[in-house]
């Protein structure tokens, strides 16, 4: 039969192999056994010309007869093979190989990049999507109050703003409380404990005051918002609100937004104050300051400058976290999974988007004397 498979050695007397028939997986027997009447030692070519039919069993095959030669250093080596079978052969010898597989290594790690860099693309015009959303519903509303939802929006306030002071309060209070040890603890050994109120005073006013409290917004309320959007959206309740001729922005987003914007400076205020009181008693309790004196030395030591550096912050870290929770709200798809993932999801990205606009808004006063 012509379609036998054979490999014999060159009658020349090289090293050349020269095989001829079907190196199929339907001979895999014969195959195996003519590849081990070869000695390891040989060096060489293998000559394809006689082949005439080839898969992935007799192209491996092969490569194992190329790479035994040498101690296996050897790469592959094949003459006469036609056109057809040059491909499998090139993939099978790029198998099991240390080069192919840092360049897969590299090729992942590219197109993990890649992801990386489309997901950040598509956030960044999600994000700018629904600001001109809100920004088009608060101009409507502006040209239109009647068309303004107050009733939702009260409701949001006292959601995200009444509820919230009991935790915001507590959760300032002890980091107050816990800066002011930890200085007076430090600042002991130099004597000079009463600088303690500097940092509480000025630390509180302009930075942990308002990040501390959108952290916990973001955490709270965000992934609140997140969660609703998204359950509305598996519901089809949001295309409901379209059928009939609202605009699902007006009527979910708008609110909820609006109630951040207004509630956020509020929180910060008071978590602020809730900061300064824990700060003033571990001051009075544990560095025996009184609190004449702590209250005497934070009006010398802070200013109406620092006050407001911390709260101008406040309104647009609640438009980054409102616009955050909506996008992921709406990203929600037709599963259980895909709530949480778009709910955590929200709370990091708002997480990092307030710490990162906070550390703009530091260079920014900086750079104009604030």
């Amino acid at each position: 039969m012509t379609d036998e498979p054979g490999l014999i050695m060159n009658e020349e007397g090289s090293n050349a192999l020269l095989a001829r028939g079907a190196w199929t997986v339907a001979n895999v027997e014969r195959l195996e056994h003519l590849c081990a009447q070869i000695s390891p030692e040989r060096e060489g070519p293998i000559d394809l010309g006689g082949v005439t039919a080839l898969d992935t069993v007799g192209a491996w095959l092969f490569e194992k007869l190329a790479r035994r030669g040498a101690a296996g250093t050897s790469e592959a080596v094949f003459v006469g093979a036609s056109a057809s079978y040059a491909g499998l052969l090139r993939e099978v010898h790029e198998l099991n190989r240390a080069g192919s597989t840092e360049r897969r290594q590299e090729r992942l790690l590219i197109d993990r990049l890649m992801q990386i860099a489309q997901d950040v693309v598509a956030d960044s015009a999600a994000f700018l999507h629904m600001l001109g959303a809100i920004s088009i519903a608060l101009g409507r509303v502006l040209r239109q109050p009647r068309a303004f939802r107050l009733t939702s929006t009260v409701y949001q306030l006292g959601r995200v703003g009444w509820q919230a002071i009991p935790i915001m309060a507590l959760i300032t209070f002890l980091i107050g409380a816990i800066i002011a040890q930890q200085g007076i603890f430090h600042f002991r050994k130099f004597g000079a404990e009463s600088y303690v109120v500097d940092m509480v005073g000025i630390l509180v006013l302009r930075e942990i005051g308002v990040l501390i409290v959108a952290i916990m917004v973001a955490g709270r309320s965000g992934s609140a918002y997140t969660a609703e959007l998204g359950s509305m959206k598996m519901r089809e309740e949001i295309d409901a609100l379209s059928t009939m001729g609202l605009d699902p922005v007006s009527v979910l987003i708008l609110p909820r937004v609006l109630a951040l914007i207004v509630a956020l400076p509020i929180l910060a205020f008071l978590g602020s104050m809730a900061a300064l009181y824990g700060g003033g008693l571990v001051a009075w309790l544990y560095g025996g300051m009184s609190p004449a004196i702590f209250i005497a030395r934070l009006r010398d030591a802070v200013s109406i400058t620092h006050f407001e550096v911390g709260i101008l912050k406040a309104p647009f870290m609640a438009l980054v976290i409102g616009l955050v929770a909506a996008c992921e709200g709406l990203k929600v798809k037709g599963s259980a999974e895909s709530l949480g993932q778009q709910t955590t999801a929200s709370v990091v990205k708002s997480i990092f988007l307030v710490i990162v606009l906070d550390g703009l808004f530091a260079v920014f006063f900086a750079s104009i004397g604030m």
